[in-house]
């Protein structure tokens, strides 16, 4: 049975799942109803980070436009531009034993495309959730439903993945950014422009 989470909490993922070594964190949502004229195309973006919480390069900044980081371990699975359907929106398939040492952490993150132009914002998102899942069984292992109602944000750290003591471990996140991806890759050590 899954674990849920609420937001700010932590578990450990391979510590209780013995000989877990490939997941797929799968990343979902709803728009609300609203006659705003535009489609919405929501994101899901990753970001590997180091020590100091920042990318070493954009290779490690994955997205539907870089599949994949350097080596290969985390594979963005495809961009689904209308959010269509029941289930995962996006999913991103992660090999834990080959992520590169000097990566600690991997945050997953949902943004708007081009929300600015469009007039759209989190407050007009509904069930955003991430979850983890063992990709050899498809079990689900854990789940956080984000749940808040931000009003600005047009982007969200959702989770991140992170190594802790050799062990990897999954932290319910929930934090929106009113500059969406732009401030995300900032944050993150991105130069942007």
């Amino acid at each position: 049975m899954a674990i849920s989470l609420s937001k700010g909490q932590k578990v450990d993922l391979t510590k209780t799942n013995p000989g877990l070594t490939k997941v797929v964190v799968g990343l979902g949502w709803d728009t609300n109803k609203y006659d705003g004229g535009k489609d919405f195309d929501l994101d899901a973006s990753i970001f590997c980070a180091n020590a100091t919480g920042k990318v070493s390069s954009e290779s490690d900044f994955i997205f539907y436009n870089n599949p994949k980081n350097a080596n290969g371990s985390v594979v963005h699975n495809g961009d689904n531009r209308t959010g269509a359907g029941d289930g995962d929106d996006e999913q991103v398939s992660v090999d834990l034993n080959a992520i590169p040492a000097e990566t600690e952490k991997i945050a997953f993150c949902i943004t708007i495309h081009d929300a600015v132009a469009r007039s759209q914002n989190f407050g007009q998102v509904s069930n955003a959730y991430v979850r983890i899942l063992n990709e050899g069984t498809g079990a689900e292992l854990i789940r956080y439903d984000l749940g808040e109602d931000f009003s600005i944000e047009t982007g969200v750290v959702i989770g991140e993945l992170y190594r802790h003591s050799g062990e990897w471990k999954f932290s319910a996140i929930g934090s929106g950014y009113k500059d969406g991806l732009a401030g995300l890759a900032r944050d993150y050590g991105l130069q942007t422009n």
